[in-house]
């Protein structure tokens, strides 16, 4: 298939609560090709996990264009939903669900017929690690063991492109950089492309192939990880100490602490979308 990942053009979100309009996103231009995998860095607030409900079809755009795997986020909300996982940033298995009938029961919502459900809810739990805790019941899962879930229930489908938002928030670094293996390994195996948000910028600097940074509704910068590190480096001519890509975050969006504007409203069923 020769057509993009994601393709977004003036794509935007004006939300307008009791206290004024906020514009959330202003004109998001944006290309990821298939296989890529970008990490999309901001501070709280710039607009980024509103950016990932416009590509998802979780909302509707305001303003401008955009096609994720070839469909039309406007005109063809059910053929986006079918081609893409999204893993949100609060848990999307139900409490009280054991983890293999949450995978097949994902599989099944995504119109996979039964007998390969539950074949694919077997390999995802070796995938993932998680075959010893396949009759066990979500609310009973460390955290690492609960986030692998909900990536696999993102992948359970075979999906072209994975939407990742803030997905090892509040891990320990061991099950932070377990959880982004399975990721990477996956993506080896199948081609998926990847897209995520994260607040852990050594993520970034490590797994991504190329970093986008937004702020104030806009993306500002664009490149590999030593690319915007070496940028830095170039306009601090070489002095110091090489930089890391928290000084060029902190470089780009300033230092001074943020807080959401405005809270973009979630979606029915938070992570993976039927």
């Amino acid at each position: 298939m020769n057509t993009r990942a994601i393709d977004a053009r003036g794509l935007a979100r004006t939300f307008t609560p009791r206290t004024g309009e906020v514009r959330a996103v202003r004109g998001l231009d944006l290309t990821v090709e298939d296989g890529e995998l970008v990490a999309f860095l901001g501070p709280n607030g710039a607009g980024k996990s509103t950016s990932m409900r416009l590509l998802t079809t979780l909302l509707e755009p305001t303003g401008g264009t955009a096609t994720v795997c070839g469909h039309d986020i406007r005109t063809a909300s059910a053929a986006v939903r079918r081609s893409i996982g999204y893993v949100g940033q609060g848990a999307s298995a139900g409490h009280h669900q054991r983890v293999r009938d949450e995978l097949v029961v994902q599989a099944r919502f995504h119109g996979v017929p039964r007998r390969e459900a539950a074949d694919r809810a077997e390999r995802l739990l070796a995938d993932f690690a998680l075959e010893g805790c396949a009759g066990r019941t979500v609310s009973t899962l460390s955290g690492g063991q609960r986030r692998r879930l909900d990536v696999a229930m993102g992948m359970v489908h075979g999906p072209r492109l994975l939407f990742l938002d803030e997905p090892s928030t509040g891990l320990d670094p061991q099950s932070r950089a377990d959880l982004w293996q399975h990721v990477l390994r996956m993506r080896r195996e199948h081609g998926t492309t990847v897209f995520a948000s994260t607040h852990y910028l050594e993520e970034a600097d490590v797994f991504a192939e190329r970093v986008l940074v937004m702020d104030h509704g806009r993306v500002i910068a664009d490149d590999t990880p030593a690319g915007l590190k070496a940028g830095l480096a170039g306009e601090n001519g070489g002095s110091g100490p090489p930089p890391t890509l928290d000084d060029v975050f902190l470089h780009l969006t300033g230092r001074s602490l943020r807080e959401s504007t405005v809270a973009a409203p979630e979606p029915t069923t938070e992570g993976t979308l039927p």
